[in-house]
């Protein structure tokens, strides 16, 4: 699901993937010098190039456009994009697809922003900043279904449930709910969505902004059953090529976009509802 004046470090090694990890993305042994604002080796010189995917939906953008600032992740690529020293006016968006973002080979973006967790596998193929969101996991049902009567996970194990390829939601799922048969896989988003409309699963798992969304906008006739702790907890990073020299510079931003508060206020204007659905253990 694949994007918050300072002197950096040009690092070339910041490994991270996925959905769904704590550990540290940093490589400290790689080679460092200094980054200049403004000025540094961008896939375009002078513009800062950013991915994510399409349609890109709410919380993360609004009305489908990254370039507008508005929604969480649009936001936090602008602020990252400011510290590194780029305006909006020299930040450029690229579409690029969940599943190829964290694909080995080189990119054709500075870095990509779409609730992609960081995960082992994933960095051994790409490089990702420091994170930038913790998220939990939610289980979405139809309001009139069985599954949307759980009260803890235990009774969401025999119900049919449904994921997005490439998501750690399917590793989450398996972890935490131990569902008695395999949760269905679908290709993406829109897929998952008409399944649940179509009663063809019993209940979606998702991370939990995508399910506030879900159910607000795409599915009003489901509800949110509740949320729970991703393994590892499930942390967002920016994604950027492995090896990428940028890579320590857009941690760095990061970094500097939590101590100055900046990141906090963003998460809580944007990602603050979060908080309401019930906790399943």
């Amino acid at each position: 699901m694949k994007k918050l004046s300072l002197a950096l470090l040009l690092l070339v090694a910041l490994t991270a993937f996925g959905c769904g990890s704590s550990d540290d993305s940093t490589n400290t042994s790689a080679t460092a010098a200094d980054c200049k604002p403004g000025q540094l080796p961008t896939e375009q010189q002078g513009v800062l190039t950013i991915a994510t995917d399409k349609p890109a939906y709410p919380p993360y953008f609004e009305d489908e456009d990254p370039t507008n600032g508005e929604g969480f992740e649009s936001a936090v690529a602008y602020a990252i994009a400011d510290q590194l020293g780029y305006p909006k006016a020299k930040v450029k968006w690229t579409v690029e697809a969940f599943n190829a973002s964290f694909a080995p080979g080189p990119k054709d973006f500075d870095f990509d922003v779409n609730q992609i967790s960081i995960t082992p596998p994933r960095k051994k193929a790409v490089d990702f900043s420091a994170p930038y969101y913790t998220a939990n996991q939610a289980v979405v049902a139809l309001k009139d279904s069985d599954a949307a009567k759980a009260k803890s996970l235990e009774e969401l194990q025999d119900a049919n449930l449904g994921v997005q390829i490439g998501t750690t939601s399917l590793e989450a799922a398996e972890a935490e709910i131990e569902p008695s048969s395999r949760p269905e896989v679908f290709n993406n988003s829109n897929d998952v969505v008409q399944a649940l409309k179509n009663k063809q699963i019993d209940a979606v798992v998702v991370d939990l902004p995508t399910a506030l969304y879900l159910t607000a906008v795409q599915v009003p006739e489901a509800a949110v059953v509740g949320q729970f702790s991703a393994p590892g907890g499930d942390q967002w990073g920016a994604l950027l090529e492995k090896d990428s020299p940028l890579t320590a510079c857009v941690s760095e931003a990061v970094e500097a976009l939590e101590s100055s508060g900046e990141l906090e206020k963003i998460t809580q204007r944007w990602m603050s509802q979060a908080a309401g659905a019930p906790e399943l253990s």
